[in-house]
């Protein structure tokens, strides 16, 4: 009889357990939409399709300035369902209220230096992943960029910018059996 009273007992707390468990994450059960997120989560997230999120400002005729959370068009290589850190953010020299997505932060030299650093290159493979693409899309890789490292990797970006070369588009005129190598984003 008190192992029956014992087993019902057990039965019970591993169903309430269940329920708070699922109860806590159940607002991310289906995954993170980026327009479900406030302006302190949506910098550098990650949305359960692999989108990254991007926060924008919008200002009323008022002048209230309202952010919102949008899903942008560059997916996250490898990753989904993620919300950056505050160790990462600090890490790597962001800012948790970021707006939008730019490569312009690379021609800081003071920025390069937090984003190759150990603390951010080694320990943020989401920023790492999105700060190589970007770079990419630039012409630069990152990893001799981080290599180069300050001022350095700074007119080096510089450099690259104002060469005037261009990566072909899809309606250049190029070749359709010229072939460009792509360049994968350290693990």
């Amino acid at each position: 009889m008190a192992s029956y009273f014992s087993l019902k007992t057990m039965a019970i707390l591993a169903l309430a357990l269940a329920l708070c468990v699922q109860g806590t994450l159940g607002m991310h059960a289906g995954g993170i939409t980026c327009e479900d997120l406030n302006k302190d989560a949506c910098a550098f997230a990650v949305s359960s399709s692999s989108k990254r999120c991007v926060l924008e400002k919008h200002v009323r005729r008022s002048g209230e300035e309202v952010y919102t959370c949008r899903s942008s068009e560059i997916e996250a290589d490898k990753l989904k369902d993620w919300i950056e850190t505050d160790q990462c953010i600090e890490a790597c020299g962001l800012n948790r209220h970021s707006l939008g997505i730019s490569s312009d932060s690379l021609t800081e030299s003071r920025f390069t230096q937090k984003l190759c650093s150990p603390p951010c290159y080694e320990s943020c493979p989401n920023i790492v992943d999105l700060y190589f693409n970007l770079a990419a899309g630039e012409g630069v890789f990152l990893p001799k960029l981080c290599e180069e490292g300050g001022a350095n990797a700074r007119r080096g970006l510089a450099e690259i910018r104002s060469s005037g070369i261009v990566a072909p588009g899809p309606e250049s005129g190029m070749p359709a059996n010229h072939k460009l190598a792509t360049a994968m984003a350290p693990c």
